[in-house]
């Protein structure tokens, strides 16, 4: 299963202040946070069950990115809940939305997701729409790391940048670009502004 980011990670993570998470396999990454960091995840708000008022509204969500090079296993494009994509992916259209992983809960060997496979998601600054496909966080109990407990009580949400004909160093600064709070719609429309396109292959351009 997923952990969070290795090495590429970490430097985002103490760039933005934050630990970054990504998809879900038989095999797992790790990311070391700070005591500090731990705390900061901690003392937010769970979205266990998101309300029914979130769909098609705009909120506020905690983005991060993760990569082809530090997915799990590094240098892939595995996913843990395939929707309509195999391999994490997408152009960022309403019928090609990207892959998102997003935080969940294990209890008896079971995980319930924050947010249902398969729910989409506009993302307003970087004119994408996203879906639900994968897992953020790993272990035991991945309800003690960011990804479920979220950012000031804001949703977490990872998305996949791509990067796999990029270079690593390229595809760092990417995600740290579009790191931070985002506007976001939660079970949008159709017909939203696009730019498609890999997020690595533009520079992670924000709008």
């Amino acid at each position: 299963m997923t952990k969070f980011k290795t090495n590429t990670g970490i430097v985002v993570a103490l760039l933005a202040l934050t630990g970054a998470c990504s998809s879900t396999n038989a095999t797992s990454r790790s990311l070391a946070f700070s005591g500090t960091e731990q705390a900061h995840a901690s003392g937010t708000v769970s979205r266990l069950a998101v309300p029914d008022s979130y769909g098609g509204q705009t909120t506020q969500v905690y983005l991060t990115g993760y990569s082809y090079w530090d997915n799990t296993p590094p240098g892939s494009a595995q996913i843990a809940r395939p929707v309509i994509h195999n391999r994490a992916g997408g152009t960022g259209t309403y019928e090609d939305p990207v892959t998102l992983a997003v935080g969940h809960v294990k209890n008896g060997g079971r995980s319930t997701m924050d947010f249902q496979a398969g729910t989409r998601f506009y993302i307003e600054r970087i004119r994408k729409y996203a879906i639900v496909e994968d897992l953020c966080g790993d272990g035991n109990n991945p309800q003690d790391g960011p990804c479920h407990s979220g950012y000031n009580g804001h949703p977490w949400i990872d998305i996949y940048v791509g990067g796999r004909h990029s270079d690593k160093t390229f595809t760092t600064s990417c995600m740290y670009r579009i790191t931070g709070l985002q506007n976001a719609i939660i079970n949008p429309s159709p017909g939203l502004p696009v730019s498609p396109g890999e997020l690595a292959a533009s520079g992670c351009q924000v709008f």
